[in-house]
């Protein structure tokens, strides 16, 4: 994700905010737990709304008037991924801190097939682009924090850029398990965040362009 548990905050019923307050709640678990189950088991193609209410056991007109359709749905679930309470492990030092991130992108995208399914489904389905978009930023906003931290201890100069160190972190653990279909490699989720914290400590993710300004991490994260 991600960043830490980006990946698996998607998979499983944890993802699920569970409010108080009753019907509506369990319902919405109830459809949404569904709609993981099927996509995993059927796959994006075989997903339908009379599907889910069938496996939710929930009465289809309440899940049309709700979630509408698919995309709908699959939105549903991948915002209910990003309500959760998630922070970056603080492991008192940036490499260490986007090591333990990959870890956690690892066990989420290796453990729960959800997880993948619902990447590829926002191929497949715009509002499940929208809302892993909204995801995707959520979860790097958070992270933003571990750059911070770098910056305050002296690791990493002022005007590092947030996103771009958590991203470049990440991507070789995306790419090695979700493109590449090799399966988890701890050796290369370690390599990956030790040379990006190398190539932040000399500078390489600060913006530079003219008149450009940075003001630390987390203001330049969002640019």
């Amino acid at each position: 994700m991600t960043a830490g548990g980006a990946a698996s905050a998607m998979s499983g019923r944890a993802a699920v905010v569970r409010r108080p307050g009753g019907r509506s709640a369990r319902i919405r678990a109830q459809v949404l737990e569904a709609v993981r189950e099927l996509l995993v088991e059927q796959g994006f193609d075989a997903l339908s709304v009379d599907a889910v209410a069938e496996r939710a056991a929930v009465h289809r007109t309440t899940v049309y008037r709700r979630w509408r359709d698919v995309g709908g749905l699959l939105a549903d679930v991948l915002d209910a991924a990003g309500a959760d309470g998630w922070q970056p492990p603080d492991t008192g030092t940036l490499e260490g801190d986007l090591a333990a991130v990959n870890g956690e992108v690892e066990a989420g995208l290796t453990g729960e097939p959800v997880t993948a399914a619902l990447i590829a489904a926002s191929f497949r389905s715009p509002q499940a682009a929208e809302a892993l978009q909204r995801f995707w930023d959520e979860r790097y906003a958070r992270c933003a924090v571990v750059v911070e931290r770098a910056v305050a201890r002296g690791e990493v100069p002022e005007g590092t850029r947030a996103r771009r160190v958590v991203v470049a972190a990440t991507a070789p653990v995306y790419q090695q398990i979700l493109l590449l279909r090799g399966g988890a490699d701890p050796l290369l989720a370690r390599q990956a965040a030790a040379g990006v914290a190398l190539a932040a400590s000399r500078g390489l993710f600060v913006d530079e362009r003219p008149g450009r300004r940075t003001e630390g991490g987390l203001s330049s994260f969002a640019r």
